[in-house]
């Protein structure tokens, strides 16, 4: 951008938080792995895809635009950050980025990304000792027609298809996304897109299998919810030499014996972890394990756990149900004591009944019977007001009412369990406590899908080739990266500095865990301005001015000043 200042004028290039961007990307040497991996050799080509690819990974890494739109966000950069030279700026278009997408669909990416991790393990010190794995959906708007999952160069490519989704659209077809994060500093270390119709459950061993490759060994402990607790997932990795924790489903047998066993039998609960409250005032959150009196049906060690903050939360959420099983019985009674029910036998009472008790989930604790009476009406035979010779005929009416049956013993028994869930793993000398303190884990791989759908912006997807967008899909995972490795480095240095917290906040309001969509907010606004004489001479170059915030956070990231000089 510029503006006339008289015989002068003022060109301004945005730099932002780009400089930090760029110092993590050169410590990943993404650029010489692009360039290697995704190499044009045609000359015709006038911007390398290596090139655009690094452009796209910058600008989900700091601010999501469509692929459209990147060609007017680029323009207002500094070329330099975005790893361009000043006369390739114009040459950044959604055509150009979506041909370099597809070089990179086509290039060797499991032997990119299997370099690009192993270099920020290495280079940033990363435990790989606990990986913990989910998936979640990424919706697409319209029909996709070309994601068929047909073959491309020989490579398989993903159906969109409609199937689980987690975002509550199951009109709309999906990708799965499945990534896998280190439980230090929840860094990703590998992701893949399946199918949308793909069960969660299928995908286990392929993702473990695919880490034991990457790492090299099997000794690393895999996390991941309940949908590994399948016998040929838990046996899989267990001939393979793993560890694994999950959760045991509530479907699952051994789930149900041990809630029975807790109605008559007294168990010893361990204290095991305490978690701040999360309202000012309110409780420590207190969880307690025990070990259960038998393994699950592969022969698998079970550990329950009990939640203080749970207890009350399932106690009340049965409260609500009960209450609203009542609610919903006798609504229908004052339906079924007027005129205007359709109900008309023992048989459909009966079903609604059962219906409105079950629409509400209190099928469990609320039941019912219903009787039938005799409703008798007298009406004159004939018109009239009536009088002493008036007479009547007896109108009799077969009616239904509801008798409610709360079930006070099946509550007390549930009580009894209130606050309990099961994990189930293959380490059976390790403590139960580290076995909870691992799965207490999983959530901040939660936060990184958020990161995904939310700061990054994965959908709506503008794009319908199939190599494009899982082309695109790995420029997110790099992104992903970036900002796992900025949270690691800054929050790392606090750690051995003795900060808890900085400023990071307006009004000066502390944080202690700083996030990387946050820092990048500092750096925003940040530009570097150059006057111009008449004749187009550059005159002079004015360096952005850095806030004291700006400099302590470089400081913090390890980034040199003299990145925005």
């Amino acid at each position: 951008m510029s503006s006339p200042q008289g015989p002068f004028h003022l060109a301004e290039e945005k730099l932002g938080a780009l400089p930090v961007v760029d110092h993590f990307l050169s410590r990943l040497g993404l650029a010489s792995l692009l360039e290697e991996y995704v190499a044009s050799s045609d000359r015709r080509v006038k911007l390398a895809p290596a090139t655009s690819i690094g452009v796209v990974i910058r600008n989900l890494a700091l601010s999501h635009q469509p692929l459209y739109s990147i060609a007017e966000w680029a323009a207002r950069f500094d070329p330099v950050v975005l790893g361009l030279e000043s006369d390739e700026v114009a040459m950044v278009n959604d055509d150009r980025i979506g041909r370099g997408l597809e070089r990179l669909f086509d290039a060797d990416r499991s032997s990119l990304l299997a370099r690009l991790v192993l270099g920020a393990v290495d280079t940033f010190d990363i435990d790989c000792t606990e990986m913990h794995n989910d998936s979640t959906s990424v919706r697409l708007t319209g029909a996709y027609p070309l994601a068929s999952g047909a073959p491309r160069g020989g490579k398989a490519t993903a159906v969109a298809a409609r199937g689980h989704s987690k975002d509550f659209r199951p009109d709309l077809k999906q990708l799965v996304w499945i990534l896998t994060v280190a439980g230090d500093g929840a860094v990703p270390i590998a992701c893949r897109v399946a199918s949308g119709n793909v069960e969660d459950s299928t995908t286990h061993i392929a993702t473990w299998d695919g880490l034991c490759s990457l790492l090299g060994h099997s000794n690393f402990r895999y996390v991941a919810d309940c949908k590994l607790a399948t016998k040929a997932n838990m046996e899989h990795i267990e001939r393979g030499h793993g560890r694994f924790v999950t959760v045991l489903p509530a479907t699952r047998k051994e789930d149900d014996a041990f809630r029975r066993h807790l109605v008559d039998h007294d168990v010893i609960w361990s204290e095991a972890r305490r978690s701040p409250a999360k309202r000012l005032g309110e409780p420590e959150d207190v969880f307690e394990t025990t070990e259960a009196p038998w393994p699950s049906a592969e022969g698998f060690r079970v550990i329950w756990v009990r939640s203080s903050h749970k207890i009350e939360r399932d106690a009340d959420a049965r409260r609500d149900r009960v209450a609203a099983g009542i609610a919903a019985l006798d609504e229908l009674n004052q339906k079924l004591a007027s005129n205007r029910s359709r109900l008309k036998t023992l048989v459909a009472v009966h079903e609604a009944a059962a219906e409105a008790v079950s629409s509400v989930g209190a099928a469990r604790w609320v039941g019912f019977f219903v009787e039938e009476y005799q409703e008798v009406r007298h009406r004159q035979e004939t018109r009239g007001r009536p009088g002493a010779n008036t007479r009547y005929r007896q109108i009799t009416r077969t009616k239904y009412r509801i008798r409610l049956d709360v079930r006070e013993d099946v509550i007390g028994a549930d009580a009894r369990s209130d606050g309990c869930w099961p994990l189930v793993t293959n380490e059976r000398d390790t403590s139960a406590a580290d076995i909870l303190a691992a799965y207490k884990h999983q959530p901040s791989l939660e936060r990184r899908h958020h990161q995904l759908k939310g700061d990054q912006i994965v959908a709506p997807m503008f794009i319908h080739d199939p190599a494009r967008i899982e082309g695109l899909m790995t420029c997110h995972f790099v992104a992903l990266l970036v900002h796992a490795l900025v949270e690691l480095e800054v929050r790392r240095t606090m750690a051995a500095r003795g900060l808890k917290k900085i400023p990071l906040y307006p009004e000066d309001r502390a944080c202690s865990s700083p996030s990387a969509v946050r820092i990048f907010e500092i750096f925003d606004g940040l530009a570097r301005r150059h006057l111009f004489d008449v004749n187009g001479h550059l005159v002079q170059t004015f360096a952005p001015e850095l806030t004291k915030l700006q400099l302590v956070l470089l400081d913090l990231l390890g980034v040199p000043e003299g990145h925005y000089r």
